[in-house]
């Protein structure tokens, strides 16, 4: 067996991505959901029947009480987290002036805060260990903005500033932590875009498409692995040439 691994968000689109590259390379996966047992238990199976080691584990990544359970589940299950994946992320989109407290809160709980709270928890094991990866799924949103966005932005723009301070805070002792910044990228959270919406966005982008959450998890599984391991503190975007 590989490294021991979290990647929260993980039933569905990039984080199922991730589960999936992780354990193709070897390591035991932890697949963290809120709500989805269904298709986070499918992505188990999945691991399971290429020959790999899986388990599926509930949390509110944003509530610090789900947190320590769930870190306590997966180390009680497979071992101290090694590798830990901040994927989980949600979206309430809409221009600032009718922006509630309720979808700046909830965008910055659940992309954010949960961060704070899974990298703290993390590191507890890693730095007895030393060694560890994190690996946090930002956005080109949190490095250029988009209108309408101003909650996901800045809630990826903070991850990107505590990840590169968090970075500088452990490096010593063998752990790196790095930021993977996609732009469009096919999942439930590009589905509700409408037609014409996605051949404009598609047209800003370099290569002329939307990217697969295959194309995310390859770079997070790189940043994850051993051959990646002088590089911490960084951005990697993986967008496409869209923000060229």
């Amino acid at each position: 067996m590989g490294r021991v691994a979290l990647v929260t968000g993980g039933s569905r689109g990039i984080g199922r991505a991730i589960a999936l590259e992780l354990a193709r390379r070897g390591n035991a996966v932890a697949v963290n959901y809120h709500s989805n047992e269904v298709a986070a238990f499918e992505v188990v199976d999945e691991m399971k029947s290429a020959g790999g080691i899986g388990i599926a584990v509930r949390a509110d990544v944003g509530d610090p009480v789900d947190v320590a359970t769930m870190f306590k589940t997966v180390t009680d299950g497979l071992g101290p987290i090694e590798i830990l994946v901040n994927n989980a992320g949600i979206r309430r989109d809409t221009l600032l002036p009718r922006m509630g407290v309720d979808a700046w809160d909830d965008v910055v709980t659940t992309n954010l805060t949960s961060v704070y709270l899974c990298t703290k928890a993390a590191l507890r094991s890693m730095l007895r260990a030393r060694w560890g990866r994190i690996v946090t799924i930002g956005s080109v949103a949190g490095i250029s903005g988009n209108a309408g966005q101003s909650n996901y932005a800045a809630a990826k723009a903070a991850a990107i500033g505590f990840s590169k301070s968090v970075a500088k805070e452990v490096g010593s002792r063998g752990i790196t932590v790095n930021v993977v910044a996609p732009g469009f990228v096919e999942t439930d959270m590009t589905d509700d875009l409408s037609d014409d919406a996605k051949a404009a966005a598609a047209a800003s982008i370099g290569l002329g498409r939307f990217g697969t959450p295959t194309e995310i998890a390859s770079a997070v599984g790189y940043l994850a692995s051993d051959e990646a391991s002088y590089i911490s503190g960084h951005v990697l975007v993986v967008d496409g040439g869209l923000a060229l």
